[in-house]
Formats: C-alpha cells, structure tokens, sequence
C-alpha cells in the first residue's frame, strides 16, 4: 500500500467518486458526490469529501459534513442529514487509513465529536448511540403479493384509503410536497427544512428522485419526496394534511408508493430511520417491517460524552409543544434557520 494517499475530493473527482459508490456492495444513496453539492447549496455547511487513492484509482471514499452550532453543538458527521453514512473501501488497511484521517480533521477542526453513521459495528472501541433503526424489506414484482404481505390491520387501512376514492400522482411538483410536509412537520413540533432543500434535492437527483402525492377531488391529501438507488426506493421526505387522518392518506400513499416502484423495477422498499419508541417507530412495525439496529459510533474530541440531541429528551418536549402551536406560515420562515444545524 505504498503507493496509498488520503485526499480531499474536488468537484472535479465526482464522476471517479460516485462510480466508486455505484460499484461498492455497502453504498447508500446518501455516499453519492452529489449529497455534498446540495448540502453546499441548501446549508452551507463546509463538507470535507475523503478519498484514498491508490495508484490514482479510488480504493475507498468516506463523506463528511461539519456542523457548527452554537445551540446544536460543533460536529464533523458522515453523512450529515442522512440515515446512513460511513466509510466505504476495498479492504480493511484502507477502511483504518480513512478513519484515521476523520479524527485527524476533526482532532483539527477542535469539533465536540466525530460521528460516523454505520449500517454495522465497525469501531468496537467508540461509544456508540442506540437511538436509531432502520426498516428495510424485499418487494414482489406483482401488487396482490406485496399487499398480502401487509399485515391484517393495516391492510385493512390501506383498503380504506383505496374505498375512498383517493387518486396519486408522481411528478417532481416542490410546492405542492412541501405544502403537505411542512404542515405535517409542524404538527409534529419539529422545525421544517427550507423548501430550497428539495429544489435542490430535485435539480440534483433528476433522475434518482420523484414526488408522489395524494389527493382527494383535487384536494391535497399527503405528499412523498423519494429517492432511488440500484434497486431500492426511499421514501426520505413526507407529510400529511389534516384530511390524511380520516382518509387514511398516509398508508394509501406508502401502498402507492409501493405499487410505482415495482412498476420502477425496485425490489427493496427502505423505510428509512425512526427512534424506537416513537410513532413512526410503530407505524412502519404495522406495515411488517421489522427494526434493524443502526450503529452511530462516535470519536470525542471536545467532548466527554455523546449529546443527546433528540425531540425524546424531555428538555425539548416545551419545545416542542410551543412549535406545535405556531401559525403554519411562521414555522415555514423560522424551521429551516434551526433545521439548517439538526444533521
């Protein structure tokens, strides 16, 4: 490995970079070079894109964004804004040269954490946060298996949404999505991302993205921001009206969501991340999904223990119930000035 350095990648190095990631069995979606420009774009949050170059061939790449907050904490996290993150590499020697560079920087940067957002243990020495699960699971190729395969209950709410005459429509249409999440959002008293996120998200991902959204004589019911990654579909982005509730949107969306990506040619449906105990925890449980652990492992620098920055400490539950009561148009212009540094 002598020929083996660790850089920084350009712009220039995109094309090399996401041809690596395309290629490697434990990508994500969210290691993709073009997660960096919209972060860059949407937050302005400096990100520092590692890469190991052997012989000017790429043996491995690990992603990281910076977050410096004065109410959220200075963090160096990989992948900021996403479910999965981490280091990706040929073999182990690259794998431990990568990790040494992250604490490297963030030793360098004097940040309060490194954070590295693993699918698997990988550092059996870091502490490690489990806060985190994720639900993933295979699709059939036909609607009558994949609708057999939801449990009983919520088969039978899906039905409901299906009785009421609700239509779905996919397009890449932001005003309308973010009319439905950021409703939904704050219903749920956290703050909302700026609506120039999914433009963003949108612009970059034309062709990895989609908009689905559900209404009812015309009526926005519930919309979902998508991406698609070799063969799985993630459902990132989503949010209900007041009209979802009684019309079973929500479950008619996902089922939807469901149906258009077989038509895609997806076999994987990823539920993405939910905190154990909560109701997205509960709801992705009822439609058979069951909870894999996710290993967020964490590298001290400044500080002496792990944050617990989550709407389940109950410091931010006074928070969360004034958020809850703000005017819709107020928490659109006050959500992303907070959202821009809860990575």
């Amino acid at each position: 490995m002598s020929n083996l350095i660790i850089k920084q990648a350009q712009n220039t190095d995109e094309q090399a970079w996401d041809n690596y990631v395309n290629q490697h069995p434990d990508a994500t979606f969210f290691h993709l070079f073009g997660w960096k420009k919209v972060l860059e774009k949407s937050f302005r949050h400096k990100n520092y894109y590692l890469c190991a170059l052997e012989n000017n061939n790429i043996a491995g790449i690990l992603p990281l964004g910076h977050i410096k907050s004065l109410l959220f904490g200075n963090t160096l996290i990989s992948t900021p804004f996403a479910v999965y993150g981490g280091i990706l590499a040929d073999n182990d020697e690259v794998k431990q040269l990568l990790r040494q560079a992250a604490c490297d920087l963030a030793e360098e940067l004097k940040v309060d954490h490194l954070e590295l957002r693993n699918l698997k243990r990988e550092n059996p020495d870091w502490p490690t946060k489990e806060l985190y699960v994720y639900f993933k699971k295979e699709l059939a190729n036909n609607d009558e298996d994949n609708l057999k395969a939801i449990p009983r209950k919520q088969r039978a709410m899906v039905r409901k949404g299906i009785k009421a005459e609700l239509q779905y429509d996919v397009n890449q249409d932001v005003d309308t999505f973010f009319a439905a999440y950021s409703e939904s959002v704050r219903n749920l008293g956290t703050p909302v991302f700026p609506k120039k996120l999914f433009m963003a998200l949108i612009d970059e991902f034309k062709d990895q993205s989609d908009i689905l959204t559900i209404s009812k004589n015309k009526q926005l019911v519930a919309s979902v921001l998508s991406f698609y990654f070799k063969d799985t579909v993630l459902p990132y982005y989503g949010g209900g009206t007041t009209l979802a509730r009684t019309l079973k949107g929500n479950d008619f969306m996902y089922w939807s969501l469901i149906q258009h990506a077989v038509k895609k040619g997806i076999t994987v449906f990823d539920y993405g991340r939910s905190k154990e105990g909560t109701g997205s925890y509960s709801f992705k449980k009822n439609w058979g999904f069951e909870p894999q652990p996710l290993f967020y492992e964490y590298y001290l620098v400044k500080a002496k223990e792990i944050s617990d920055i989550n709407p389940l400490n109950p410091k931010y539950q006074m928070f969360i119930k004034l958020w809850q009561k703000l005017p819709l148009r107020i928490s659109q212009i006050l959500g992303p000035i907070l959202a821009r540094d809860l990575g």
